[in-house]
């Protein structure tokens, strides 16, 4: 596992998101209407970007036929960290090119690097994000996000195999282990790594091969109502709920997860918690859910009674 000093040198949080989608009014929709965000930039092709927080930018949707996640957008400290990270990349074999100027004010940040994961994820390496002029207000998450130097909150990715990811990101980017979820869960066996790069309990975690680069990305609201409102958000805008309110026993969120108009999902979660390393013990626990996290399909029908009721 990687140490303090690594974590440091290494990324710090998740900056940003690129998607690829079909469908760009949904997205907008969506991402303002449902997940509560600020659309901050436009372009001629329809185009645009996403605020949440003090960053000018954190989802980045442009068109195209994929409807899965383009690029995947770390941040690190500085201009010396990311330097330290192509080194990494480099020798460890990883193709690594400089991001262009243009690629760069695109991203809204002082200098990136660009490279491909070992399970074929297009990603980014950047530092020097640039931060809004204005303070960010949502007119429905009240309360607003826990993002920020945290960043805009996780995102669970695909892999070839989880000992591959593992290395990668540990011993290349400096993630460190927050602890594993080994268990079945409605006849699917489930097996999550997850990791952390700042007090946030994980910024990635991954098992194996998704059907798409991305299983679901997570935004962390300040306030449990604010969950709760998304969620008839979500209902009412007819997005598909994949899984009911409930709890994970890691990170504790209280959070609800449903699909987004590109068929990936998305998590809206509160409570999360915090990582100390000075006194973290990774852990692996046998169920995924303290309670709730359940998919409506598998809900008994009113006029159905369940094994053991009266």
């Amino acid at each position: 596992m990687s140490d303090n000093a690594s974590v440091k040198a290494g990324v710090t949080q998740l900056a940003y998101l690129q998607f690829e989608v079909r469908d760009l009014a949904a997205w907008e929709s969506f991402g303002t209407a449902v997940l509560g965000l600020e659309v901050v930039a436009r372009r001629a092709d329809g185009a645009f970007a996403l605020r949440m927080d003090g960053h000018a930018a954190r989802l980045f949707v442009t068109p195209g036929a994929a409807d899965d996640l383009a690029c995947l957008g770390w941040g690190c400290a500085d201009a010396a960290a990311l330097e330290l990270i192509g080194e990494r990349l480099r020798a460890a074999g990883v193709a690594v090119r400089a991001g262009t100027a243009e690629e760069c004010e695109a991203r809204r940040v002082r200098g990136l690097l660009s490279f491909v994961d070992p399970a074929g994820n297009p990603t980014e390496v950047s530092y020097g994000s640039e931060l809004a002029t204005q303070p960010f207000r949502s007119e429905v998450v009240r309360a607003g996000f826990v993002a920020d130097e945290q960043g805009l909150g996780h995102i669970v990715i695909s892999a070839n195999t989880q000992a591959e990811s593992t290395r990668f990101y540990e011993d290349v980017l400096g993630f460190c282990l927050s602890d594993h979820i080994r268990c079945e869960v409605h006849g699917f066996r489930v097996d999550i790594a997850f990791f952390h790069a700042n007090a946030r309990h994980h910024t990635v975690a991954f098992g194996d091969r998704q059907r798409k680069r991305m299983h679901h990305f997570m935004v962390e609201a300040r306030s449990l109502d604010d969950v709760g409102h998304a969620l008839d958000r979500t209902m009412a805008a007819g997005l598909r709920v994949m899984q009911t309110l409930g709890r994970h026993p890691n990170d504790r969120m209280v959070s609800f997860y449903a699909k987004t108009p590109s068929g990936f999902q998305f998590e809206f979660g509160w409570g999360g918690r915090a990582v100390d390393d000075a006194t973290w013990t990774p852990t692996t626990y046998d169920h995924i859910s303290e309670w709730g996290h359940h998919p409506p399909e598998f809900l008994a029908k009113p006029s159905e009674k369940r094994p053991g009721s009266a």
